[in-house]
């Protein structure tokens, strides 16, 4: 029977994060597999327990291409660091929330040892989330690349000296306008960035991205979404005073002089989540937002139903 390898990702920072790094591996090795760490997690994990000496290296003893699951202990941010740690593979994530919203997540922290336990069960659905690939030009050369899972914003780099934009979709020219800036979301970073910028919140099975601006001022610079085949750009107008970042997932960052262009078009390759239950979207807004449902009295149990909430005839009820 091959090896399996469970990489598990910890926030080792934090103290919490840290111990239940520490109860996975022990966990995993009780049941005679070898965890899988990266280098700059391995040594607090040997710090914090000099005896957990069964760890395989990422890169070193065990390539990306040969992981079965990665185990996410943390929040958002954390689930953000492991798609980008395992990158290029196709290991599904499995997020247990130790932050506050934790939007990404399957589990909470209660239920650890039981997420462990299906985990080495293969006891999970596997669910693919799309991501989006950037490009940055400036005099038609490509000066920079990067992904992004959630979203990718252009922002001023200085508080006090706004950006002129013009904004493009699927090659054609919609508006210019000043802003603080602009972001390009997946239908997953609509709970994030994008939320917190008066973005609309989109389901998963929609496919689409969208662009919202931040702070613009002018009539017309509403919340846009394209479809997924679309190709959205922002361009730092020359006559712009300020300089912009470009910023993917809140990880990655690059410079923008004025005069650089920015294209996001969907990626090729998705990042794959694990799921545990069924639980429609719906509920997992309600759950992570604790928005008020109280008096809900629900359709009539006549009445068909489907898990998006629609009918069978496809009308929403």
């Amino acid at each position: 029977m091959p090896d399996r390898h469970i990489l598990v990702v910890a926030h080792t920072g934090r103290e919490e994060s840290l111990d239940a790094g520490l109860q996975v591996c022990r966990q995993l090795i009780a049941a005679g597999l070898t965890p899988v760490v990266s280098d700059d997690e391995e040594a607090d994990l040997r710090r914090a327990d000099p005896a957990l000496e069964q760890l395989a290296l990422l890169g070193r003893d065990v390539a990306i291409h040969d992981l079965e699951l990665v185990m996410v202990l943390g929040g958002d941010g954390t689930i953000l660091r492991a798609a980008e740690i395992a990158r290029g593979g196709s290991a599904p994530l499995l997020g247990v929330n130790l932050g506050h919203v934790g939007f990404l997540a399957e589990a909470e922290r209660e239920d650890l040892t039981e997420t462990v336990r299906r985990a080495l069960a293969r006891d999970y659905r596997v669910e693919e989330r799309m991501t989006v690939s950037v490009r940055v030009k400036k005099h038609d050369q490509v000066v920079y690349e990067t992904w992004a899972l959630n979203e990718v914003s252009v922002e001023k780099a200085s508080r006090e000296r706004s950006l002129e934009v013009a904004v493009e979709v699927d090659g054609r020219p919609l508006s210019t306008f000043g802003c603080d800036g602009v972001v390009m979301s997946t239908p997953t970073g609509s709970t994030a960035y994008s939320f917190s910028a008066g973005g609309p919140v989109v389901w998963p099975s929609v496919e689409a991205l969208l662009m919202v601006p931040l702070s613009a001022h002018a009539l017309f610079a509403r919340p846009l979404v394209v479809g997924p085949d679309s190709a959205l750009a922002v361009e730092l107008l020359e006559r712009s005073a300020g300089a912009g970042v470009i910023w993917a997932d809140g990880r990655r960052t690059f410079d923008l002089p004025p005069g650089a262009r920015v294209v996001v078009r969907r990626s090729d390759q998705p990042v794959r989540l694990a799921r545990l239950s069924d639980s429609v979207f719906t509920d997992r807004l309600v759950g992570k937002f604790a928005l008020p449902v109280t008096g809900w009295r629900g359709p009539d149990s006549e009445e068909p139903s489907s898990v998006d909430g629609r009918g069978q005839d496809g009308a929403a009820r």
